[in-house]
C-alpha cells in the first residue's frame, strides 16, 4: 500500500514538472548559494564596514557613541535570528524565509543610500575648527530605523543561509559525510572574499568618491543576492518546517515538572518511544536516550493519568517522547560551550572601533599619492582568514587526520580552543602596538594634535589585525560546526541563531565593557582610558589587555566545559537506495577535547 501510494506521487510529480525526478540539492545548489552568499555579504560589509566613518565625519556623532550605535546594531541584528529561525523552522521554510529577509534588509539600505545622497537628510558639513553640527533626532531616526530594518533583516538571513546550504547533503548519505564540514569551510570562504571586496573597493569609493555611490553599490547588491537565491529554486532540497521546535522544548519541560514526585523507571527502554510521531522532526537519525539530566526523562513515563491507547498522539503537556527529552537535553548541552564564544567576539568587534581609530591616526601611504582607508585595514583581518581556511582545508586537516583518525582531522572543540590561544595573543599584541604608536606621537610633539598624521606605518597594526583573522577561521567555523552538528536536526536554523545569539551578546558586552571603562576611568583632569576626542591621550593599551586577561579566563572555563561535554547519540537511517543491507547505525560519541 506505502509502496502504491509512493508510486503515485512519483508519477504526480512526473506529470507536473514534464520530466523523471532527480535528487534535489548537492553540489549542484552551491553556485546559486554561494552567489547569493557573495552578493549578500558583499552589501552588508559594504554597508557596515566604514559606518564608524560615516558616523563620525558625516553625521558628526562622538566617538564613543558612534562605537556603541554600531555595536549595539550588531548586536540587534545577531539577536534578531532568534525570531528568524523561529519562523523558518515553525512554517514559514528557510527558503522563504531568507527570501522575505533580503527584501527587507534591502528597503533598509535603500533608505541609508537616500539619506546619504539627499544633503538635507545629513547635519551641514564641519567648517575649519568650528565645533561640527550634530546629525539633529529626525536624521537620527532615518539612520535608526534603516539599522532596524537591516536587523530584522539580518534576523531571517543569518540562521537560515547556512543551515540551508547544509541542507543540501544528504546526511543519511554516507557518500555524503564530508560534504557538509567541506561546506562550512567554503561558505565561511566565499564570504570572506566578498568581505575582502567590500573593505578594500567599496571602502575606496566611500572615502574618495562618496558616500551615495558607496552605499549604492551594496544596494545593488544586495538586490542581486535574492535574485541569485530564488534562481536556484527548482534545484533545492527543501525540507518542511517541522512545527515550533520552542513549543517542544517547552512541552518537555512542562511535562517533567509536573512528573516531577514520580520515581525514576529502572530501565530506559520503559519510556515512551514513538517513531511515528518523531518522523517529521529526525529524518536523518532519532536521538538515542542518555543517562544524564535524568530529571527531563520523567517526561517520558507512561503513566494512568496519560490515558495513553494504542495509535492514540498524547497530549505532550503531559507526555513527551524519548527523542523530544532528549532535544532539549542536547540544547542545554550546548549552552555552556556556545557562550564560552561572546569574548572572542567582544575582542573581535574593536576592529571596527578603536583599533580603525588607531589606524586613522598613522601613515597609511603606500605610495606618494596613494593611501589605504582606515576602514580597509580589516583586509588584513580577511586575507589571513582566507588564507588560514585554505591551508585548513588542504593541508592541515590531511596531516591532522593521520594522528586522529578523524575524516575532519580535529574535532570542532579543538578548533575553538585553538581559536581562543590566538585570539588572546592578537589582543595582548594590540596592547604593545598602541604603546609604540604613542610613544611615537610623544616623540613628535603631537600628543595634543589629535587630528595630525603620527609618523608611524600602519604595518604596525597588522600583526594584531592578521592574527584575529587566524582565530577567526578557527574559532567562528568551529563554533558554527559546533552548533550546526551537535543541535538536533529540526533545530538546525534555531541553532544557527544561536551562533548569532552568542555573537549579539558579544557585541552587547563590548558595548557595556566600552561604557565602563569609560566612565570608571575618568579622572578629574579629563584624561580617560577611551578619550572621545584624543586617543592620544587615552590608555588604549590598558583596555586591550583587559580584554586579554577576560579571554584567559574564558579559555579556562571554556576547557573545563569540553573537558565534560558529551556528544548528541544519534541512531542514524540510512538511505533506502543504498545497495548495502546495513541496518540502523547507532554514532555516539563522548570524546572531550581533552582526550578525543
Amino acid at each position: 500500500m506505502e509502496e502504491q501510494s509512493m508510486n503515485k506521487i512519483s508519477e504526480e510529480e512526473k506529470q507536473l514538472h514534464g520530466r523523471p525526478n532527480r535528487p534535489k540539492g548537492g553540489l549542484i545548489t552551491m553556485p546559486f548559494i554561494f552567489a547569493n552568499e557573495i552578493c549578500e555579504k558583499l552589501a552588508v560589509v559594504g554597508f557596515h564596514a566604514n559606518m564608524i566613518s560615516y558616523l563620525t565625519t558625516q553625521l558628526h556623532l562622538p566617538l564613543t557613541k558612534a562605537a556603541n550605535t554600531l555595536t549595539n546594531f550588531a548586536g540587534t541584528s545577531s539577536l534578531t535570528p532568534l525570531l528568524g529561525a523561529f519562523i523558518a523552522d515553525s512554517f514559514a521554510g528557510r527558503f522563504w524565509t531568507i527570501t522575505f529577509a533580503s527584501i527587507i534588509y534591502q528597503i533598509g539600505m535603500t533608505l541609508l543610500t537616500i539619506s546619504a545622497i539627499i544633503p538635507t537628510l545629513r547635519p551641514p558639513p564641519c567648517k575649519g575648527e568650528e565645533v561640527c553640527v550634530v546629525a539633529d533626532t529626525a536624521q537620527l531616526s532615518i539612520l535608526y530605523v534603516a539599522l532596524l530594518l537591516g536587523a530584522l533583516g539580518s534576523g531571517g538571513i543569518r540562521p537560515c543561509v547556512v543551515a540551508f546550504g547544509a541542507d543540501q547533503f544528504d546526511e543519511s548519505d554516507p557518500n555524503q559525510t564530508t560534504k557538509t564540514w567541506n561546506y562550512f569551510n567554503w561558505y565561511y570562504f566565499c564570504m570572506g572574499a566578498a568581505v575582502l571586496l567590500a573593505v578594500t573597493v567599496l571602502v575606496w569609493i566611500q572615502d574618495n568618491v562618496g558616500w551615495g555611490l558607496g552605499l549604492g553599490i551594496p544596494t545593488v547588491a544586495m538586490f542581486l543576492s535574492v535574485i541569485a537565491f530564488v534562481g536556484g529554486f527548482q534545484l533545492y532540497r527543501h525540507l518542511d518546517p517541522a512545527g515550533s521546535p520552542f513549543t517542544r522544548l517547552i512541552q518537555v519541560g512542562v511535562a517533567a515538572f509536573r512528573k516531577r514526585k514520580l520515581r525514576m523507571v529502572s530501565d530506559p527502554s520503559l519510556l515512551y518511544f514513538n517513531d511515528e510521531i518523531d518522523a517529521p522532526i529526525s529524518l536523518g537519525g532519532k536521538l538515542t536516550h542518555t543517562k544524564h539530566m535524568s530529571f527531563l526523562d520523567k517526561a517520558a513515563i507512561v503513566t494512568e493519568q496519560d490515558n495513553l491507547k494504542p495509535g492514540q498522539i498524547p497530549n505532550h503537556w503531559r507526555l513527551s517522547t524519548v527523542h523530544r527529552v532528549e532535544e532539549l537535553k542536547s540544547v542545554i548541552r550546548m549552552g555552556p560551550i556556545g557562550a564560552s564564544g561572546i569574548l572572542l567576539i567582544t575582542a573581535y568587534a574593536q576592529q571596527g572601533t578603536f583599533s580603525l581609530q588607531q589606524a586613522k591616526t598613522m601613515n597609511r601611504h603606500l605610495t606618494n599619492s596613494f593611501q589605504i582607508p582606515a576602514g580597509s585595514m580589516s583586509v588584513f583581518t580577511t586575507i589571513a582568514m582566507l588564507t588560514t581556511i585554505v591551508f585548513y582545508d588542504r593541508i592541515f586537516v590531511k596531516v591532522a587526520r593521520k594522528f586522529t583518525g578523524l575524516e575532519r582531522g580535529i574535532t570542532f572543540l579543538h578548533r575553538m580552543g585553538i581559536g581562543f590561544v590566538i585570539s588572546i595573543i592578537a589582543t595582548l599584541v594590540a596592547g604593545f602596538v598602541e604603546i609604540k604608536r604613542k610613544r611615537v606621537a610623544i616623540e613628535h610633539g603631537l600628543l595634543d594634535k589629535p587630528h595630525t598624521i603620527v609618523p608611524i606605518s600602519f604595518l604596525w597594526l597588522i600583526p594584531q589585525y592578521g592574527l584575529h583573522g587566524v582565530a577567526e577561521a578557527f574559532m567562528s567555523i568551529g563554533h558554527l560546526e559546533f552548533f550546526y552538528d551537535q543541535a538536533p536536526e529540526s533545530m538546525r536554523s534555531t541553532a544557527t541563531a544561536l551562533f548569532w545569539m552568542a555573537i549579539s551578546i558579544g557585541n552587547y558586552v563590548s558595548t557595556l565593557l566600552v561604557t565602563l571603562v569609560h566612565k570608571f576611568s575618568a579622572k578629574p583632569d579629563g584624561s580617560n582610558w577611551l578619550p572621545d576626542n584624543n586617543l592620544n591621550r587615552g590608555r588604549l593599551e590598558y583596555f586591550y589587555w583587559l580584554i586579554t586577561v577576560l579571554q584567559a579566563v574564558n579559555l579556562v572555563y571554556y576547557l573545563w566545559c569540553a573537558k565534560i561535554y558529551t556528544y548528541k547519540p544519534v541512531q542514524v537511517h540510512h538511505s533506502k537506495e543504498e545497495s548495502s543491507p546495513v541496518k540502523d547505525e547507532l554514532q555516539l560519541s563522548n570524546r572531550s577535547l581533552v582526550d578525543a
